[in-house]
């Protein structure tokens, strides 16, 4: 087996070259994040939906079925994009000042 023995100066090499790829990484995230204009999206499971509202999973159901709230099914999962959600309750508002 063996022996390797490590410098200050291997240390200090180490170093440098960890910085200049956190400083190339830093200078990729910020090209990259002005194109992507997206926002994040929060998905929301069915409970979650329920308390936001104030409604019943059935009533829930309900929504789902008519096409009022649109959604998402993975599995036996069901999924609910927060941004859409409060979009549709801004759609229904009524008497709107």
């Amino acid at each position: 087996m063996a022996v390797q023995i490590i410098t200050a100066d291997d240390l200090e090499n180490f170093k440098n070259e960890i910085i200049e790829e956190l400083d190339e990484l830093k200078e990729l995230m910020t090209k990259i994040k002005p194109d992507s204009k997206k926002e994040d999206i929060i998905w929301l499971k069915s409970h979650n939906v329920q308390r936001m509202l104030g409604i019943s999973p059935g009533t829930l159901q309900n929504l789902r079925v008519n096409g009022t709230i649109p959604y998402s099914k993975i599995g036996g999962v069901i999924f609910y994009n927060k941004k859409e959600i409060l979009q549709v309750i801004e759609n229904h508002k009524r008497n709107a000042l």
